[in-house]
């Protein structure tokens, strides 16, 4: 689960390799998740032959990931709102993400982007947010997979700005912030402009 939970679907044979399992176990793994409704199927067309079948997770399965914020946290950050105006809730989160930002700083190693890119990433991988440096000709990226944050992020999507400014403060450069959502599932791509 915590290979598909990194990508946006992979067939049988894919997961079999990175695994170093069988073809056979895995399709067998794959078709029990699916009964019990953590994971669903689709088909993509090939040039010749039967389509191939992709495995996903299902939102459902999001549930099985750890996540570090709660209802109580949301409760008290509307209550605070409520009481103190619209505006509380986002300096209460202002307040952690500084924090937050100060901790990463003095954990990140590395003289030049690309090294430190690799150390937040490994940071926030560590934090649960199985996040990954990707870089190509487009430049660098971390995409991360999963928010153990998600719910927070959803009641208050403010923490997506935070987010971005954490990053662009750790690393020191502008950072694009992109989220998608396929079949339900989450994930942040963050852009290092160079």
């Amino acid at each position: 689960m915590n290979e598909l939970k990194r990508t946006q679907g992979m067939c049988v044979s894919d997961l079999a390799e990175r695994l170093q399992m069988s073809y056979m176990g895995i399709k067998g793994v794959c078709l029990d998740l699916e009964k019990r409704g953590l994971l669903d199927t689709w088909r993509t067309p090939q040039k010749i032959g039967r389509p191939q079948l992709f495995y996903r997770l299902t939102p459902r399965a999001h549930d099985l990931f750890p996540t570090t914020s709660n209802e109580t946290t949301i409760q008290v950050l509307g209550a605070a709102q409520k009481l103190y105006g619209a505006v509380a809730p986002e300096k209460l989160l202002l307040v952690v993400f500084q924090r937050q930002t100060e901790q990463y700083l003095a954990r990140i190693k590395g003289d030049t982007l690309a090294e430190k890119a690799k150390w937040l990433a490994r940071l926030r991988d560590h934090d649960g947010y199985m996040s990954a440096l990707e870089s190509d000709e487009a430049g660098l990226r971390i995409v991360e997979h999963h928010s153990p944050i998600l719910d927070l992020l959803r009641a208050f999507p403010s923490v997506a700005k935070l987010e971005t400014e954490l990053f662009h403060r750790v690393l020191g450069v502008p950072v694009e912030r992109e989220e998608s959502v396929a079949s339900g599932l989450y994930r942040a791509t963050f852009t290092l402009q160079v």
